[in-house]
C-alpha cells in the first residue's frame, strides 16, 4: 500500500515538474518572439556598412546635391552615410578628414581627387586596409581607388569647344577662365576645349586665367582680359562661378556683344541665360554622382569588379532650352 502511495506521489511530482517545464519553455519562446524585432534591428545596424562622404566644401549646393544622391542610395542599400567636409575649400582639411576616416575604420569613403601625393598615399593606405575608396567629381587616377564616378571632363571640354566653334562660325578670339590650375578636372576640360578649337585655324584661344574658384577673382580676371584683349569675341568659364564673374565684368566695363559660355547651373547663371547675358552652360549631374557612387559600393560589397570609371551625363542649357523646360516667355 505504501509503495502504491509512493508511486502516485512520484507521478504527481513528475506531472507538476513537466507542467512547470512546459510553461517555462512556452514563456521562453514568447520572450524570444517579443525580442526578435529588437534583436533583428540591432543586428541590422551592426551589419550596416559605414560610408563617409568627404565634400570639397561642406555647405556648397553642388556637394549637398551629391550628398542627397548618396544618402538616398545608402538608405536603399542599408548603408549608414556620414557627410563631412571643410567649411571653406581647403585641401589640407580634406586630407585630415580622410586620415580620420581611415582611423575610424570606415567601410568605405567617397572622396574628391585633389591631385596631392599625400592624398594619393592615404587612398592607397586605406585600400590596403580593406577600406573601399571611390572618387567623385574629380578623379585621382594614380591612386588605388576602386572607381571614379563623375563627369567625363575631357569630353565636357570638347562639348564646350563645339558650342564655341558653332557660335563663332569657326573664327574669332576666345579667352578662358579656369577655376583651379591644379585641379585635374579643370585641366581635362581645358584640354578638351583646346582640342576642338585647335581644329579651326581662324579660331584662336588667346589667354587662360585662373579664378581660384572665386566669383570676385573671376570678375577681376575677366575684366583684365577684356581690357588687354579688346578684340575678344568669346569667353569661357570652366568652373561654376566663372561665367557669373565674366558677365559681371562685361557689364562693369560696358562691353557688349561678348558671348559667354559657363559651367554648372547656379541660379544666377540661369538668370543670366534667361536675360541673354550668358549664351549657354554645361550642367553636371551631382545628385547622380552621389547615387551612382554608393550603388557602385554596393556592387563592390557584393563581390563585383567595378569599372575604372563610371561617367555621369551632362546637359546643355541655353535660353531656348530653359524656355521649353519651364514654359517661360523669352525676355
Amino acid at each position: 500500500m505504501s509503495n502504491r502511495k509512493w508511486n502516485i506521489g512520484i507521478a504527481i511530482l513528475f506531472i507538476i515538474f513537466a507542467s512547470l517545464l512546459l510553461s517555462f519553455l512556452l514563456s521562453t519562446i514568447r520572450i524570444r518572439e517579443l525580442l526578435q524585432p529588437i534583436l533583428s534591428d540591432e543586428t541590422s545596424q551592426e551589419a550596416a556598412r559605414h560610408v563617409i562622404l568627404i565634400a570639397q566644401e561642406l555647405e556648397n549646393p553642388y556637394w549637398r546635391s551629391i550628398e542627397q544622391g548618396a544618402r538616398e542610395a545608402s538608405a536603399k542599400y542599408g548603408m549608414q552615410l556620414e557627410y563631412a567636409g571643410p567649411l571653406r575649400i581647403n585641401p589640407d582639411e580634406q586630407i585630415k578628414l580622410l586620415e580620420k576616416a581611415i582611423a575610424a575604420k570606415a567601410d568605405a569613403v567617397l572622396v574628391q581627387g585633389i591631385n596631392d601625393p599625400q592624398y594619393v598615399d592615404l587612398i592607397d593606405q586605406a585600400v590596403s586596409q580593406g577600406i573601399a575608396i571611390i572618387t567623385v567629381d574629380t578623379d585621382e587616377p594614380d591612386s588605388r581607388r576602386l572607381s571614379y564616378v563623375g563627369t567625363d571632363n575631357l569630353d565636357a571640354g570638347k562639348v564646350m569647344g563645339g558650342l564655341v566653334a558653332k557660335a563663332a562660325g569657326k573664327r574669332g578670339s576666345v579667352a578662358v577662365l579656369i577655376g583651379n590650375e591644379q585641379a585635374p578636372n579643370q585641366q581635362l576640360r581645358l584640354k578638351g576645349l583646346r582640342t576642338v578649337i585647335g581644329q579651326y585655324p581662324e579660331l584662336s584661344l588667346v589667354d587662360v586665367r585662373s579664378s581660384n574658384i572665386s566669383r570676385l577673382q573671376a570678375a577681376g580676371a575677366a575684366e583684365e582680359l577684356l581690357i588687354q584683349y579688346p578684340h575678344i569675341d568669346f569667353m569661357v568659364g570652366l568652373s561654376a562661378l566663372d561665367g557669373i564673374g565674366i558677365a559681371e565684368a562685361a557689364e562693369r566695363i560696358q562691353r557688349s556683344g561678348i558671348k559667354i559660355f559657363a559651367f554648372d547651373a547656379l541660379e544666377e547663371t540661369l538668370t543670366h541665360i534667361r536675360s541673354g547675358k550668358i549664351n549657354s552652360t554645361i550642367v553636371q549631374q551631382p545628385y547622380d554622382m552621389g547615387y551612382e557612387a554608393v550603388s557602385q559600393l554596393n556592387n563592390h560589397f557584393r563581390g563585383e569588379t567595378l569599372p575604372g570609371r563610371h561617367f555621369t551625363k551632362i546637359n546643355i542649357l541655353d535660353q531656348h532650352t530653359l524656355i521649353n523646360e519651364t514654359g517661360e516667355t523669352s525676355p
